[in-house]
């Protein structure tokens, strides 16, 4: 009987012991399968344990009895993968749209995308602002990064650039942009000089920053890449260097000898693959990434085809925002039959560039071109759309994957902290109900989103959208 005793005193002791030992944790996941993106596998039966806004840890099924929480997600049946991140959005329309565009911050966290990138418009000081609250865990939204405003020329069509006209005015603004710790540079070509753009692509990279943009017409993608262009935005840009003699024709253009749109629509004719291919190679040896945006470009070419007038989406959009799509549609109403063909023929023929990018080795990063302005490309739901149109054109599911959450973290330099599942790694998390590797429209599957180690169930997921459905019909 002593002995009988003596062995439960010491099963309780052991299991009492067992239990203070346990680690504790602020959130765990358990029963879950993990889609590793950078192998395209998926792993069965995983724990994974978050502290904070932190990944501490990912075990195997079997550990969970090392581990206690108050917050404990069964995750069985379920794919859980990195958030997605949006590298090309815009917040803009001037100080009486500041509000509608914040109301788009939880409708990116709704669609699973935990990081975005701004690339410049007309609403800085409140982008800056709205970065510092989310960093400090005061506003719910994406985690931001933002060029502050872009670089351009004097004189230039769009709103809140800082316009420069030369080698001084350039410094003076790049020195402004560091005061304002922007994550990266944007510049565009609507004024600029070609020999300025040049310099100013190599005078940022010196600051550590990257810089992305459009690509003047009378430069050639060999030049930008070598002057420093960190990434061009927009697949289109990429259909010059199907030209043999890419050089010849921007000095062309330069002269005002033919205009980038008959340029285009000679390459469309003539297009060369070994000679594009060449400057694909030049491009991923220099590190030049692409970032295609092909929402908006499908989006506005076929406006012919589809008005969007009646696409759901526009319930969660504000008025003035709305009001921003007109030039885009009244300049696409004005188009002949043979420029609604060139359209179809630009954007088919771009899009089809992807698999040779991949193949030279460039980096394809995902981004919508979503905002004011741009008709139609709805923020969080426009990445969705990307990731198909990516796997339509020729990239697997896993490509366009690590489009969306591999090679934007890297871009900026943020690989330590995203880009998989693994301790370490910030906790932006998607718990999807299907499988992305298997069928990337997958993605909008969402069950819940993890933010910064806070849970967004789905039940909470949806009261966001009513609550920015609303604000959206009273603005």
């Amino acid at each position: 009987m002593r002995t009988y005793l003596s062995v439960i005193a010491f099963l309780c002791f052991f299991s009492a012991a067992s239990f203070a030992q346990k680690k504790k944790a602020d959130l765990i996941i358990h029963s879950a399968t993990i889609v590793d993106v950078a192998t395209g596998k998926t792993i069965p039966h995983k724990i994974i344990v978050i502290n904070g806004n932190k990944i501490t840890a990912v075990a195997d099924q079997q550990q969970l009895g090392f581990y206690t929480s108050k917050k404990i997600i069964n995750a069985k049946g379920k794919y859980i993968m990195p958030g997605l991140w949006d590298m090309h959005m815009h917040f803009g329309g001037g100080d009486t749209l500041i509000e509608e565009n914040k109301n788009l911050l939880p409708l990116y966290v709704v669609n699973g995308i935990t990081s975005i990138r701004d690339c410049a418009a007309d609403l800085s000081p409140a982008v800056l602002q709205w970065r510092k609250e989310i960093n400090e865990g005061k506003l719910t939204g994406p985690t931001i990064f933002t060029a502050g405003p872009k670089l351009e020329g004097f004189r230039s069509i769009w709103v809140g650039d800082i316009e420069v006209d030369n080698s001084s005015q350039l410094h003076k603004a790049i020195d402004s942009l560091q005061k304002l710790k922007v994550d990266f540079v944007k510049i565009t070509d609507n004024t600029m000089k070609p020999e300025l753009y040049l310099e100013a692509l190599t005078e940022v990279r010196l600051t550590g920053l990257q810089i992305t943009g459009h690509i003047p017409a009378a430069l050639t993608l060999t030049e930008v890449s070598n002057a420093g262009l960190s990434a061009v935005e927009h697949i289109s840009y990429l259909l010059r260097a199907g030209n043999k003699n890419e050089k010849e024709f921007a000095d062309k253009i330069s002269a005002g000898n033919m205009t980038a749109k008959q340029y285009n629509q000679l390459l469309l004719q003539q297009f060369d693959t070994v000679a594009a291919m060449q400057v694909y190679r030049h491009l991923a040896k220099n590190g030049t990434a692409v970032v295609p945006t092909l929402s908006i470009s499908f989006t506005t070419a076929y406006l012919d085809q589809d008005t969007h007038q009646f696409d759901e989406q526009l319930q969660y959009i504000g008025k003035g925002l709305r009001n921003t799509y007109a030039w885009r549609i009244e300049r696409a109403a004005k188009d002949t039959g043979e420029a609604i063909t060139y359209r179809h023929q630009l954007i088919e023929r771009a899009a089809g560039l992807l698999p040779l990018l991949l193949k030279a080795g460039v980096k394809i990063i995902a981004g919508t071109d979503a905002g004011y302005l741009n008709s139609f490309v709805y923020p969080g739901f426009a990445l969705h759309k990307e990731l198909e149109l990516m796997v339509q054109y020729g990239l697997t599911n896993q490509q366009a994957l690590t489009a969306a959450v591999i090679n934007g973290p890297a871009f900026l330099g943020k690989q330590k902290l995203y880009g998989s599942v693994a301790p370490g790694k910030m906790a932006d998390l998607l718990l999807l109900n299907e499988n992305p590797l298997k069928q990337i429209s997958a993605t909008k599957t969402i069950y819940t989103v993890i933010l910064k180690g806070e849970v967004f169930d789905r039940a909470r997921l949806d009261a966001m959208l009513l609550e920015i459905k609303r604000k959206a019909a009273a603005e």
